[in-house]
């Protein structure tokens, strides 16, 4: 039965129904995100779509030209305990894959409040979000080039990875601070420290 509910998904007019679904549990757009914590459907099998590393979606091995589409399907995403990122309605559950962050977080505000730094970050699909302790940064450092790669908590155990020009204007708010006896390159907002590095690995990296 799950094969027959996955072979009539993958094709063009299983989509649109994936969307048609999808667009009746999200009336009222992002002020109205649909609970899809709370919906368990059956599996269906796996979908051919994909959100590369650079945010762009995939379906087929096309990239989804409209936006409004993209945003759509952002609003079913849901990252599970087993790893996987899956589109989820109330009827079904279709596995994705995913390059590297399920959006790209690509504008930040810096406002103050109460004498503290508030960093406010736009993703790709729209989502305003507040670096804090709900939406917590964490950095990592990668490859043989140590690249420095930022990702924000967005919603349930989806992430947005901070492009890198935003990268660029979040790393200079950043200061040393004593974090449990060590001194760490951190960030601030809405009164949360966000550890970047080890203050030694910065002067090493700036030489």
């Amino acid at each position: 039965m799950a094969g027959d509910t996955l072979k009539a998904t993958t094709d063009a007019a299983g989509l649109a129904a994936l969307i048609s679904r999808a667009s009746a549990q999200t009336s009222g757009g992002k002020a109205s995100l649909p609970p899809v914590e709370r919906w368990e459907p059956p599996f269906c099998g796996d979908l051919d779509m994909e959100i590369r590393a650079d945010g762009t979606w995939f379906y087929m091995g096309t990239p989804i030209g409209r936006a409004p589409l993209v945003r759509l399907f952002s609003t079913v995403l849901r990252k599970d305990e087993d790893g996987k990122t899956y589109l989820v309605t109330p009827v079904e559950k279709v596995g994705i894959r995913v390059q590297d962050a399920h959006f790209v977080a690509v504008e930040m505000s810096v406002t103050e409040e109460a004498g503290e730094s508030v960093l406010t970050f736009r993703t790709n699909v729209g989502d305003v979000v507040e670096a804090g302790p709900e939406h917590p940064l964490r950095f990592e450092i990668v490859g043989d080039n140590h690249e420095l790669k930022p990702y924000l908590s967005i919603r349930g155990r989806l992430e947005a990875l901070v492009s890198r020009a935003v990268m660029y204007d979040l790393v200079e708010r950043g200061e040393v601070v004593e974090i449990e006896g060590k001194a760490m390159f951190a960030v601030r907002s809405r009164g949360a420290v966000f550890p970047i590095m080890p203050a030694e690995e910065l002067d090493r990296l700036s030489r």
